[in-house]
């Protein structure tokens, strides 16, 4: 038997079709031809739902400044309004945290496309001065400079799971698996 260029092989059972019969069914176990490409997208698609696709230097500079005017509005200016808080060393990263969570938070919800690093990069470069800052500032509840650092790159972190949680809410829920 010669060899046909046009043949195709059915997904189920193997056998070399000549080609597809009006059906779409393989002439040997009678599979449908097309079964597995639908799935095979439709996984494809599910699986890159939440997969960042670029990176866009206006949001990460739309991050920049929300992550820091939220945070200096936050660890500097609110404690000059009411006398009553004190946000210096410990507790200006113990605040700085959700403040940096809650920043990524939003973005997630409002950038356009799936956004993750944008406010990660932001808040990462929002928490050097703000540690510097923290750190001078420190009277009475000090820390080691290694502790800043850390709690830092924890609040980093809480905005990468405050981006993530941003875009779920944003793409809604995901839909369902066809069967």
């Amino acid at each position: 038997m010669p060899k046909n260029d046009n043949a195709i092989v059915c997904p189920s059972c193997g056998a070399n079709n000549a080609s597809v019969t009006a059906s779409g069914r393989c002439i040997a176990c009678g599979a449908r031809m097309d079964s597995l490409r639908p799935a095979q997208s439709s996984d494809f698609e599910r699986q890159r739902r939440y997969q960042q696709e670029g990176f866009s230097i206006l949001w990460c500079l739309i991050a920049l400044v929300l992550q820091s005017v939220l945070t200096a509005a936050l660890i500097g200016g609110l404690p000059m309004l009411v006398q009553q808080l004190d946000f210096e060393g410990s507790n200006g990263m113990i605040v700085a945290i959700p403040v940096w969570f809650l920043g990524g938070t939003l973005l997630g919800m409002i950038s356009p496309g799936k956004t993750f690093l944008e406010p990660v990069v932001a808040s990462l470069l929002v928490a050097i001065p703000t540690v510097f800052y923290l750190l001078q500032s420190q009277t009475v509840r000090t820390m080691p400079l290694f502790m800043y650092v850390i709690m830092a790159l924890i609040g980093v972190l809480f905005t990468l799971i405050g981006a993530y949680l941003g875009e779920r809410i944003q793409l809604g829920p995901p839909p369902k698996a066809a069967d």
